[in-house]
């Protein structure tokens, strides 16, 4: 089962695609709730290249490692990847009038019912758009 999130941020393009791809915004937005952090993100954006996010709770009781490598990389459009677990994942980057519009499709997994997925990795773009959108004001 594929899962769909997305967000408008309002900023420009090469500004969207620079928060997602750059270590430093990575580490600033890549958490679902407050009491989680992203104190790593390791990245090579080109096909066959790898990346590492560490994900951990701010208090250091537990965390995880989300990373993968990457299978398409169209810059400025969409980012396609593969999870150590094989599921398959593509961020679509679409201008619009006043933005752009983040699109994040993924195979679900097994172990959380679908909606927990869904809020989980809304929540995380939802801290990207705040951001993404704080930086350019």
């Amino acid at each position: 089962m594929k899962i769909s999130i997305e967000t408008q941020v309002k900023a420009p393009l090469a500004s969207v695609w620079e928060a997602w791809v750059t270590p430093q915004d990575i580490t600033s937005w890549n958490f679902s709730i407050d009491d989680w952090c992203c104190p790593r993100a390791e990245i090579d954006l080109q096909v066959g290249g790898k990346f590492n996010y560490r994900m951990e709770a701010k208090d250091g009781s537990i965390g995880f490692d989300f990373e993968g490598c990457f299978t398409k990389v169209e810059v400025q459009d969409s980012i396609h990847f593969e999870l150590e677990d094989n599921r398959l994942v593509t961020v679509s980057f679409i201008e619009v009038s006043d933005g752009v519009r983040v699109v994040e499709t993924f195979d679900a997994e097994d172990e959380n019912s679908a909606e927990q997925q869904k809020q989980g990795w809304q929540s995380i773009l939802n801290n990207f758009k705040k951001h993404v959108e704080g930086k350019s004001n």
